[in-house]
């Protein structure tokens, strides 16, 4: 007798639990979404997207989930559309039991910032992919000029932006990268009233380390402005040429 009731009250609950989670999965369908909410949880440090961007953006493909019940909101659908942002790098779009949809958004992260003669302005992200520049915000990277596509941005002139922002005595010492044809490559620093002459962009560091005995060992002695180009591009030899 004792174990037939031990089953009955096992079914019971079983049932109460079904029926439990029926009921409120569709009471929770017919609840209607209060608010929308967008967190941009990289906000502190980057401004490439404001939440307005986000809302404007999920209006205007018609999903924009205030006034509609959960049954009629496909939080899918959403996400996806906010990755059509390029600025965009990850998307998160869920429920709250207090009757919001939140969408949390990561911007891409850029590393270097390119003003091409050829392919107009864009980003490199971290992740090696073009992005687009944002009207409402600029982000400090270093800045190449010139004959660049995007190929090269994305391999020789990003590693040596990553090798500038690794480095950041380097990072604030540069203030533009200049392309010239054949990826012929020169830096304008912010110090001095000349150009450095890199050549191509093999060996950077090697060339890099040159410069710097050369500062040291000649240039901090007759002084910044005497030289037009100081030319790195020569195997065991700094060439300068006088104003």
């Amino acid at each position: 007798m004792k174990k037939y009731l031990i089953i009955l009250i096992a079914v019971a609950v079983i049932g109460y639990l079904i029926f439990s989670a029926t009921y409120f999965r569709d009471s929770s369908r017919n609840q209607v979404c209060e608010s929308f909410e967008v967190v941009i949880r990289d906000s502190a440090r980057t401004r490439f997207v404001l939440a307005q961007d986000i809302v404007n953006l999920v209006k205007r493909y018609g999903l924009y989930p205030v006034g509609k019940t959960f049954g009629e909101i496909n939080t899918l659908s959403i996400r996806d559309t906010i990755l059509t942002n390029r600025l965009v790098e990850s998307a998160e779009v869920y429920t709250t039991p207090g009757g919001s949809i939140v969408a949390a958004i990561r911007q891409r992260e850029p590393v270097l910032r390119v003003i091409s003669d050829v392919k107009g302005n864009f980003y490199v992200d971290k992740d090696r992919h073009v992005m687009p520049v944002s009207s409402s915000f600029a982000v400090y990277v270093p800045i190449a000029t010139g004959a660049i596509d995007e190929e090269y941005a994305q391999n020789e002139l990003f590693d040596f932006a990553l090798f500038l922002h690794d480095n950041p005595d380097w990072d604030a010492w540069i203030e533009q990268i200049v392309v010239q044809k054949n990826h012929q490559v020169e830096l304008i620093p912010r110090v001095g009233d000349f150009r450095i002459i890199m050549g191509n962009l093999d060996d950077y560091p090697e060339k890099l380390a040159k410069f710097v005995r050369f500062v040291n060992e000649g240039l901090a002695i007759v002084g910044w402005n005497r030289y037009a180009e100081i030319n790195l591009k020569y195997e065991n030899q700094v060439v300068c040429t006088r104003k």
